[in-house]
């Protein structure tokens, strides 16, 4: 017999969806990409701007408001000892070229809206908003209390969820709608790695290789210029005559030849699903390469490999399997710099991550050097963990689903950076995937994702 808490919560979001439509679809159109600092708007203006949305709404709801200095901010209603936590982002990574429709223009198209951040991360925070809502109205004797939290810099650095945890409690249970279904209760450990490469000189020197927004993002563009000796210009040039790679465009400015390559983007914990335009690059001047110089070339291609065996740090555990993304390239003065996001096994440490690429790192004659990192922990929650066998009955319940069980993810939630915290399913079938080109989201996920939200926080505030 379906609870009939849930069944007026579920009546409440009936009657109530024209208006999370519409709040959803006004808080897609902040372009919300991290920005120049203004006062107490540390990640820019537009960030700001979609923080005082989300507050201003929790205000007019009657619910307690905390902005802690733009960083992020938090509504809050109930009363009681526990404290059932919601934990979304507002922010989104870059845009990139190729948009259907106005990626901030949140357009409905056969039942989808199209806007950076649909599935990624404000369709699911707005829903979970609206779940937290519903259950303010319909059960206000619940006896624990709701927060949701809003942060505006999920994809550029957790800074918001750090100065959370810094001063602010820590839930009972938390849940962060970022996810696949039912949850995930492990989370890889990510580490982001600039390695510097000399500039490769001789016969075939590279001048330029440049591409790429963010660590966390497939590289979708690039560009290279490299300078030919005589002696091996028409040894280049009928390489190029023979290249395969309809990706790859070249021009000659004297004895400089520019590349420009195009790729396909995708989020950074799975780099095989998409196309990096750097990497396309790089094989491309390996094929070209003179032989004096082509094995350093080789070295420098074989430093991208998908699954790390380029920086000697590849390999899995019983649970997980590293995956690694060339994120961002840049030219410096006298070498190139290659930041890569790495997603590695649950039970590594970061630290014997960073020994194992200086070590294989030497052994290239390439004169790479490791000249930075950061280091996120894994994530890890036991299956039979109250809140991960919670979250999945009521998956189950709400869905019929059996298929599905708790997952283990590449990408980095705000779980992995809050205690007692799990990252919970977003969107099905059919919406778009996060940071690619005309992400979505269907309206009726929307509706269906707030209805199972509000059934989650129900349960986990009356757990016994």
């Amino acid at each position: 017999m379906t609870d009939p808490v849930v069944t007026k919560l579920h009546a409440w979001l009936k009657e109530h969806e024209s208006e999370l439509l519409a709040d959803y679809q006004t808080m897609l159109r902040f372009p919300s990409i991290e920005g120049p600092a203004e006062p107490n708007a540390p990640f820019g203006r537009a960030n700001r701007d979609a923080l005082d949305f989300a507050l201003a709404k929790a205000n007019e709801w009657g619910m307690k408001t905390t902005d802690l200095e733009g960083f992020c901010g938090f509504a809050e209603f109930g009363s009681g000892e526990r404290m059932v936590g919601v934990f979304g982002h507002l922010d989104v990574v870059p845009v990139g070229p190729g948009w259907k429709f106005e990626p901030f223009d949140a357009t409905i198209h056969e039942g989808y809206v199209y806007a950076r951040g649909a599935t990624d991360d404000k369709g699911p925070t707005m829903a979970a908003f609206y779940a937290a809502r519903a259950l303010q109205v319909s059960f206000p004797e619940i006896g624990s209390r709701i927060r949701i939290v809003f942060g505006c810099d999920e994809e550029s650095g957790f800074e918001c969820i750090h100065r959370y945890t810094r001063t602010e409690e820590s839930p009972t249970f938390g849940i962060a709608p970022d996810a696949g279904w039912p949850l995930i209760h492990a989370e890889k450990g990510i580490t982001s790695l600039v390695v510097r490469v000399p500039k490769i000189r001789g016969d075939m020197e590279l001048l330029e290789l440049t591409g790429g927004q963010r660590p966390n993002i497939v590289i979708d563009s690039g560009t290279a210029k490299v300078r030919v000796s005589a002696g091996a210009r028409a040894h280049v040039e009928a390489k190029i005559a023979d290249g395969w790679d309809r990706n790859i465009a070249t021009r000659w400015d004297g004895d400089v030849l520019s590349i420009d390559a195009v790729g396909k983007a995708a989020h950074g914990s799975w780099p095989f699903g998409g196309d990096n335009a750097i990497i396309r690059i790089l094989r491309f001047l390996m094929d070209i390469a003179p032989l004096s110089v082509q094995e350093a070339f080789v070295e420098m291609f074989e430093l991208t490999y998908l699954g790390g065996e380029g920086l000697g740090i590849d390999g899995r555990d019983d649970i997980s399997y590293l995956t690694c993304n060339l994120g961002v390239v840049t030219t410096e003065e006298t070498a190139i710099d290659m930041l890569f996001n790495i997603r590695y096994p649950v039970t590594w440490k970061g630290e014997d991550l960073f020994a194992k690429t200086r070590t294989h790192l030497a052994t290239l004659a390439l004169g790479a050097e490791l000249v930075s990192t950061t280091d996120s922990t894994p994530l890890y929650f036991p299956l039979d963990h109250p809140l991960v066998k919670t979250v999945c009955e009521v998956y189950v319940e709400e869905t019929g689903d059996t298929s599905r069980k708790p997952g283990v993810m590449g990408g980095g939630t705000y779980a992995r950076a809050v205690p007692n915290a799990v990252a919970i399913g977003t969107g099905w079938l059919g919406d778009g995937e996060a940071h690619q080109t005309d992400e979505r989201c269907a309206v009726e996920s929307l509706f269906k994702m707030s209805r199972i939200y509000a059934h989650i926080l129900y349960r986990l505030a009356t757990l016994p």
